[in-house]
């Protein structure tokens, strides 16, 4: 049985570690997510390692600190509800490995890449983080990220580069293909999954 002091003393001590957590704006936790995970990419990018290996740590990332069931949602818009279940999962399995291949097919590019975190705005539901990446021979470009739940689970939702917003992007390239397909949610999933095999064949 533990005595009433370490009682007190634990006791404490959770107070303490829950009003420190509190006193951490949203901003500050979203600007701290994203130099923690901006570290842990470039750390893949630039380490040791065979490009398989490289890839399979990426995804891990990836799926720790990215919404990407959030992401693929919203990216398919409103014909999400006109998708049977079984589309839906479907769907959802393609474009989880659309983004990693996205991604982890262009491992060559960030070698090099380096990163510094600039200033954060909240909204009504997230954080909006600007970052400055820098590749060697190439000029600086500024990435904003947009992280929703900063003090709480904090997960990535979008991402702007150059003032462009890929989630909405992607969306806008869904909806066109769908309205030129009669909005045939089969035929963007086996686009998408040819989309994939380029990807790991062009890799």
């Amino acid at each position: 049985m533990p005595s009433r002091r370490s009682l007190l003393t634990t006791s404490a001590a959770w107070l303490a570690l829950g009003a420190a957590a509190r006193a951490q704006s949203p901003e500050a936790a979203a600007r701290a997510f994203v130099k923690s995970t901006g570290d842990r990419l470039v750390g893949v990018a630039n380490g040791p390692g065979s490009s398989q290996q490289k890839r399979q740590e990426m995804t891990r990332v990836i799926d720790q600190v990215v919404d990407v069931d959030g992401v693929a949602r919203f990216c398919l818009g409103r014909y999400w509800r006109q998708a049977t279940p079984q589309q839906q999962q479907r769907y959802m399995a393609v474009f989880h490995q659309v983004l990693v291949t996205n991604i982890t097919s262009k491992l060559g590019e960030y070698r090099g890449v380096s990163f510094v975190v600039g200033r954060s705005t909240a909204d009504a539901d997230n954080v909006s983080v600007d970052t400055t990446v820098n590749r060697p021979n190439n000029p600086p470009s500024d990435v904003k990220w947009v992280i929703a739940n900063p003090t709480s689970g904090p997960k990535i939702v979008d991402v702007v580069a150059e003032g462009t917003s890929l989630r909405l992007t992607q969306r806008s390239d869904y909806a066109s293909y769908l309205n030129q397909h009669g909005g045939s949610v089969e035929a963007l999933i086996t686009a998408m999954q040819h989309q994939v095999e380029q990807d790991e064949a062009s890799g």
